[in-house]
């Protein structure tokens, strides 16, 4: 079999021992999709980048079949493609696997299950996975907090992403624009919706002008970069999807304005986001393509908006 075949049905086919009846060589390579763990490692780099992230468990457990053993680097591949198809369970299930290899996870490893619990907006877990992490003798370090407040922002916890804040301007860390987008997500998140939410984003967007240069120190590692993994993917930013597309749909430096334009979006705060529109001016900033779409989506609904009011009207002049 030159493809993956559907998980359950390749399972069951192997369960029942189908792979060791008696093949020639030639018809074993023309049904094998991998040979080898370099093989396998492509397979799983190709089933993300395609999307596929829920064939990862199934082409995982043909390679266990097929008796070739992992290494560190496949389950950086896995859990980084579990992260990105926001698959928690699978996600935990490859990282008791590394454990039972008697491979620990490291800081890198670590910051990816947290993301992955962010995504799923399960913020209890993401704590309990910090605790294991310290409790495993693994320093957290800058991702790491950034990955846990963006965790509690998408469940909308106000009171523990304040908390990590304080902890880290504490230990001396400054705020970049990355805890500036959670914290704005924080507020955007949380239910229910408080009356002066836009007051508060307006707030964060000024404060972030001055976001510390602790960014070089915590940005985009070697290995992130090479597993394609990019800051906006990690801290699961709004712009997530659009951050590998061509040049100029997006300038990183209007990261803080990226996520408030889309928090005002949703809550479909059209004067909120004027007010935006008037301070990125003020700087002498032009909008990227992220943000007028942004835009576009509050006129079209502020539009369907004005016609159902006036749609109503009329019924009710009837």
């Amino acid at each position: 079999m030159k493809f993956l075949l559907q998980g359950a049905q390749r399972s069951l086919l192997r369960g029942f021992g189908r792979r060791y009846l008696a093949t020639s060589t030639e018809q074993y390579a023309k049904r094998n999709y991998a040979n080898n763990l370099s093989e396998y490692n492509t397979v799983f780099t190709s089933l993300t980048a395609k999307r596929r992230h829920y064939l990862l468990r199934d082409a995982y457990d043909d390679m266990v079949l097929d008796g070739v053993q992992p290494s560190r680097d496949t389950f950086h591949s896995l859990i980084a493609g579990t992260m990105k198809g926001s698959r928690l369970q699978d996600a935990f299930y490859f990282r008791d696997e590394m454990k039972t290899m008697g491979l620990l996870p490291d800081v890198v490893l670590y910051n990816f299950l947290i993301s992955t619990c962010g995504k799923s907006k399960n913020s209890d877990q993401a704590i309990k996975i910090l605790d294991e992490m310290k409790n495993s003798g693994v320093k957290p370090n800058g991702q790491t907090y950034i990955c846990l407040l963006n965790a509690c922002a998408a469940a909308g916890r106000l009171d523990p992403v304040y908390a990590i804040v304080r902890d880290m301007t504490s230990a001396g860390v400054g705020l970049n624009k990355f805890c500036y987008a959670g914290l704005i997500a924080a507020h955007k998140n949380k239910t229910p919706i408080a009356e002066d939410v836009a007051t508060k984003i307006i707030e964060l967007v000024e404060q972030s002008k001055g976001w510390s240069s602790v960014e070089a120190s915590t940005g985009e590692n070697a290995e992130n970069v090479m597993m394609n993994v990019s800051e906006e993917e990690l801290y699961n930013l709004p712009t997530a999807d659009y951050v590998h597309k061509r040049r100029g749909f997006l300038r990183k430096e209007l990261t803080v304005y990226h996520v408030a334009f889309h928090a005002f979006t949703e809550l479909k705060n059209v004067q909120a986001m004027e007010v935006l529109v008037e301070m990125l001016k003020s700087e002498k900033k032009d909008p990227d393509v992220f943000i007028l779409l942004q835009i576009m989506r509050t006129i079209e609904m502020r539009q369907k908006s004005i016609v159902l009011f006036q749609e109503s009207s009329q019924e009710n002049s009837k």
